[in-house]
């Protein structure tokens, strides 16, 4: 006699055993997978006419998954990149399934197989030295949003905090005085400090003088007091960049975002001769190899330079060689 395994208390045990208790994944994965899941548990519902309460582990099988991504990028306009990052979660909850229900090994291994999609690259965007110091100076400092802006914006480029990371800040994260830096957990939970330069010790001495607001000690705060949310910071910073850009014409043509102004210090780093080791550990990349995109970045604004120069007067002729066996090869 075979049992039926209910999806429901398969799942539950994966976000409150595996991930928050075994794992200690950051909110931020917890907010990201279950946002998933939610999503994929709506389409089941459509598609088999069946509360997610009822449904059957065995009834989650691979083609379903696939439909349901594939309606993700056909109706919902979603990239590739976040297409696989919801197959990521799903292959993450399959993989503890493994271990909890075994006599669906078969099933597993067929979902485990879907395949991440392949996507082109895009250039790692950044700002010119210019265009930092342009939007750095878009607040109106005379007023408390705009010196909670400038501040905001200095430390996000100065320190390549992720935007989660700096909007979660706290004031007791903050060290300003011998080695100043701030404290942040980041991606995976994993703790890292990041040092301050003096001009950002300044901006923020200035800026906790100002009373706290709200009962979290919220270093960048909202009106309420309350953390900022992704919106509130998406508008901030169409706000000043479109302020700045009537002083430096060329943030026109760029998207500013948290992220972008994290690639800028990252490539500002590398640029003066930081060892990508150490760019890593700022960043608080999990692999030095992930710091290869900048690397890339600035090969790229090599040639665009040398494709500048003028050429030096030259014949130029295509190798041939002498020896038998490498004409054998060359002419393959």
């Amino acid at each position: 006699m075979t049992t039926t395994t209910s999806l429901a208390p398969l799942l539950e045990r994966f976000f409150t055993q595996r991930l928050m208790q075994q794992r200690q994944v950051s909110p931020h994965t917890i907010s990201s997978y279950r946002d998933t899941f939610r999503l994929f548990l709506l389409f089941v519902q459509q598609r088999l006419h069946m509360p997610p309460e009822r449904l059957s582990f065995a009834s989650i099988d691979a083609p379903l998954i696939v439909a349901f991504l594939d309606h993700l990028e056909k109706h919902r306009d979603l990239s590739v990149r976040s297409r696989n990052l919801r197959l990521t979660a799903i292959h993450s909850f399959f993989r503890y399934a493994a271990f909890e229900a075994p006599t669906h090994a078969d099933q597993i291994q067929r979902v485990l197989a879907i395949p991440s999609k392949r996507f082109t690259r895009n250039q790692v965007r950044f700002l010119t030295r210019a265009e930092v110091e342009a939007l750095l100076a878009a607040p109106n400092q005379r007023t408390w949003f705009g010196r909670r802006d400038h501040a905001f914006l200095l430390v996000a480029a100065q320190t390549g905090l992720r935007l989660s990371e700096i909007t979660g800040l706290v004031r007791g994260d903050v060290t300003l005085g011998t080695g100043a830096h701030v404290h942040v957990i980041g991606k995976g939970r994993k703790e890292r400090c990041v040092p301050l330069a003096k001009p950002t010790v300044a901006v923020l001495k200035n800026w906790l003088r100002e009373p706290a607001r709200g009962d979290r000690q919220i270093l960048f705060p909202n009106a309420r007091g309350t953390r900022l949310s992704p919106d509130g910071v998406h508008y901030l910073l169409v706000r000043h960049a479109t302020a700045a850009a009537k002083i430096c014409p060329s943030l026109k043509e760029k998207r500013v975002t948290v992220h972008v102004l994290r690639h800028t210090m990252a490539l500002d780093l590398l640029q003066a001769g930081v060892d990508r080791s150490v760019i890593a550990l700022w960043l608080g990349h999990e692999s030095v190899e992930t710091t290869q995109i900048y690397l890339e970045a600035t090969l790229a604004m090599k040639e665009q330079a040398l494709g500048k120069t003028k050429l030096l007067n030259g014949k130029f002729s295509r190798y041939r060689a002498g020896d038998q066996l490498l004409g054998f090869l060359n002419n393959l």
